[in-house]
């Protein structure tokens, strides 16, 4: 049976209870307060959870509280002997009366945590929160034994559309097969193609092909799952290249294999996996990048009504339709603000079209419709634009990510052809039909930030890993030419996991 995720159970609730009026005052005890952060079991490269404002007659606040955030979070570690760093920023107001709360743990808390909510001084809902150690951080090498019972800890979906539709093309992996055909077909100079086997939670690799660099990714997502749960004994290739690799149809002769891929297309049968984008946004939140699944949702810009009504692109000139939105623009500057950041393909097209300024990805948000087109394939912008809460204007496309399946045109997203002929008439449109467009864009960013979330992200992966080990007609092998991909070494941060048994010295 499906679990009904947090997200829809939220939007329930808004549906349910009156609106507070943008003046209401909160009450603290009345506020809600959930999400993997407070569970101590969820380890995540970012703790988070999630905060419903709610009025002393104990309706939802669908606004930002008046005046200035008046949620405060303090979170330490339980016992006074135990020096834990943990980074905890303010709050992000995701502007309809729920907050999400991150923070990042650079020691793990053997002891546990004590996480405090507070509103105006006074705890909310169930504060202080008792998260009994040890709560790992993410670099621990701790994976959990069981992996039904990881899966059940995040709350993984039972069923995910995209996995089942990509494993029907491969009822049987053939290795052999596999070994023999990929290095010829897909490993030359140009190829950009890395050989994985994971052997007793251990990861092996080789790659074929020049343009492999790309592999720090895909390392960097199988190293932080085999900290968190014992993974399946398997062999695989990953694709690190833009396009899809695999263009047999099931009925041919040699019949198709299942290569890896971060991006999906109509007429491939690569089996997709989140985007490297996306996956390295998720494990480096709050460190390395500042554009992630959770940073974007508390930076929309202003509200619905004070954006500006306009269609809005800026990106490179990786695709002839972006030159043709550019001229769109200048022949329409009241419909569409649209510019070519960088010239790559079409430098020709630079003195005809202009160079736009660059633009921090947040002021996106200060435009009311969102134009995506894709750049080489799918354009890797859409979760982030979908997070936002303007109105996503999508291209057709044959190319799809790994969460698209479960969007529908109209409801999540207003479709655009895909020569563009039809999108000033779409943007003409949501100006005329104010609250229908605002009703799609708020449908869209509420699924998408139940399908995004980071532990959706840890499954996904688990469950194509599981799928392929589970399809493999002979037993994987550490291949000539493989090395091991070490853990990275955290010597900043001790880390004592209580599942590894100390190892019995041989008599």
């Amino acid at each position: 049976m499906l679990r009904v995720p947090r997200a829809p159970l939220l939007r329930l609730q808004l549906a349910l209870l009156v609106a507070a009026g943008a003046g209401a005052r909160v009450s603290a005890p009345r506020s809600l307060a959930w999400g993997p952060g407070l569970q101590a079991a969820a380890v995540l490269p970012v703790r988070y959870f999630f905060l419903q404002a709610v009025d002393s007659d104990g309706r939802n606040l669908t606004s930002s509280p008046p005046g200035q955030t008046q949620f405060k979070v303090v979170v330490k570690s339980l016992s006074p002997r135990e020096s834990v760093r943990i980074y905890a920023p303010k709050p992000l107001d995701r502007n309809d009366g729920t907050f999400l709360v991150r923070y990042r743990m650079h020691e793990t808390a053997h002891e546990g945590l004590r996480v405090e909510v507070l509103y105006g001084g006074e705890h909310v809902a169930q504060s202080p929160y008792i998260l009994k150690g040890p709560v790992y951080h993410e670099y621990c090498d701790c994976p959990e034994e069981d992996p039904q019972a990881w899966q059940k800890i995040l709350s993984c979906p039972a069923t995910e559309p995209q996995i089942e539709q990509d494993f029907t093309s491969f009822p049987s992996i053939n290795l052999q097969q596999m070994l023999k055909e990929v290095p010829k077909r897909f490993g030359d100079e140009r190829g950009a193609v890395v050989h994985y086997t994971i052997i007793n939670n251990h990861i092996h690799r080789r790659s074929l092909g020049k343009y492999t660099d790309f592999k720090m990714f895909s390392d960097e997502i199988l190293l932080s799952l085999a900290r968190k749960v014992t993974l399946p004994d398997l062999e695989f290739y990953i694709n690190l290249g833009d396009w899809p690799l695999e263009h047999r149809k099931v009925n041919d002769t040699p019949s198709p294999i299942p290569i890896i891929s971060w991006c999906g297309s109509l007429d491939s049968r690569d089996i997709i996996l989140p985007t490297y984008d996306v996956t390295h946004s998720t494990l480096e939140a709050m460190r390395g990048v500042t554009n992630d699944l959770l940073s974007v949702q508390g930076n929309t810009g202003p509200s619905w009504i004070n954006k500006t009504e306009k269609a809005f692109f800026r990106g490179r000139d990786s695709r002839e339709e972006r030159l043709q939105l550019v001229q769109l623009s200048k022949e329409n500057p009241q419909l569409l603000d649209a510019g070519i950041t960088g010239y790559f393909f079409f430098q020709e097209k630079e003195k005809e079209l202009g160079k736009a300024k660059l633009m921090g990805f947040f002021d996106f948000f200060k435009f009311k419709y969102q134009v995506n087109v894709d750049g080489t394939v799918a354009a890797y912008r859409y979760p982030y634009l979908m997070l936002g809460d303007s109105l996503v204007l999508k291209q057709d496309s044959p190319y799809y990510e790994h969460f698209y399946v479960a969007l529908r045109p109209w409801k999540h997203y207003i479709p655009i052809k895909r020569n563009l002929s039809d999108l000033l008439e779409k943007v003409k449109w949501a100006k005329e039909n104010d609250e229908e467009a605002k009703k799609i864009a708020k449908e869209g960013q509420l699924t998408a930030r139940d399908l995004l979330q980071p532990p959706k992200l840890f499954c996904y992966y688990y469950r194509v890993l599981q799928k392929y080990a589970e399809r493999q007609a002979s037993k994987p092998m550490i291949r000539d030419g493989m090395e091991l991909v070490p853990q990275p070494d955290d010597g900043t941060s001790v880390c004592q996991c209580h599942r590894k048994r100390p190892e019995r010295e041989e008599l």
